[in-house]
């Protein structure tokens, strides 16, 4: 027999035993494994410290300020709270198990904020901005916390959505200079410069999806899109420029088509 529950938006403020079984379906918090509980305005965690079976959860879009419930979750693994009010990590600095973390879009001020996660040895993954949904946190506008970050976090392969180290950098390096380019407009004498010896990017096989078991695959490809999503607007921008370029010009040929 199953019983039908309704929640009112008040309700959705606090994490409560009654709305994790309603999402989920399980009797049992220990054995909730994944959470979604993405733009809902919940600014109290409640009891979700209970779940410690917990290995993904996403609470992103909401008023969330105090992360001490999440401290029990030994075993989580992806952590979203991107798009909340959050100042202070030091909760997370329990979370043993922790892969990849998303505060972007919060209001973290300092580098010293982040010195609690440090002790975290698996931490693979950290996002402080999203150009894509346009967030960021206060500490972003430190022009060396990149540099800082990478040297507090050796572990670190994946920052702000950017691969750092391994397969993938190149292509975000890639994506640099071509922004770079762009704002700097490649002109000499007034004139747009052509460049004839053109070579391909990567190597033929560079997008072929490798299968791995690893707990961020998930995040990875989200990442991949984003990079995409960017690599389009900038192709769009670049066109716009050359068209308007051409035609200030009075150049007589037609266009160049240049695809990403």
């Amino acid at each position: 027999l199953q019983s039908s529950v309704t929640l009112s938006d008040a309700e959705f403020e606090k994490i409560t035993a009654v709305l994790l079984k309603s999402r989920t379906g399980e009797f049992d918090l220990e054995s909730i494994l994944f959470l979604k509980f993405r733009g809902l305005g919940i600014h109290d965690l409640g009891c979700i410290g209970e779940c410690t079976s917990l290995e993904r959860l996403d609470l992103s879009g909401n008023n969330i300020t105090n992360l001490a419930p999440l401290a029990s979750l030994r075993i989580l693994v992806v952590l979203n709270v991107s798009a909340n009010r959050i100042s202070n990590l030091e909760p997370l600095s329990s979370c043993d198990s922790l892969q990849s973390l998303n505060v972007a879009g919060n209001v973290i001020s300092s580098i010293e904020t982040l010195q609690c996660l440090q002790s975290l040895r698996k931490l693979e993954s950290i996002r402080l901005k999203d150009n894509t949904y346009n967030y960021t946190n206060p500490v972003c506008r430190n022009s060396l916390y990149r540099t800082i970050l990478l040297e507090m976090f050796a572990n670190i392969k994946v920052l702000d959505g950017e691969r750092v180290v391994g397969r993938g950098s190149d292509l975000y390096q890639l994506c640099k200079d071509i922004d770079d380019t762009i704002k700097a407009g490649t002109y000499k004498n007034g004139q747009l410069s052509e460049h004839l010896d053109y070579k391909p990017w990567v190597e033929d096989n560079y997008w072929e999806i490798k299968r791995s078991n690893n707990a961020i695959v998930e995040e990875a490809y989200k990442q991949f899109n984003d990079v995409l999503h960017e690599c389009r607007l900038l192709n769009s921008r670049a066109t716009h420029m050359i068209s308007q370029t051409e035609r200030s010009m009075s150049l007589k040929k037609q266009p160049k088509q240049y695809t990403v």
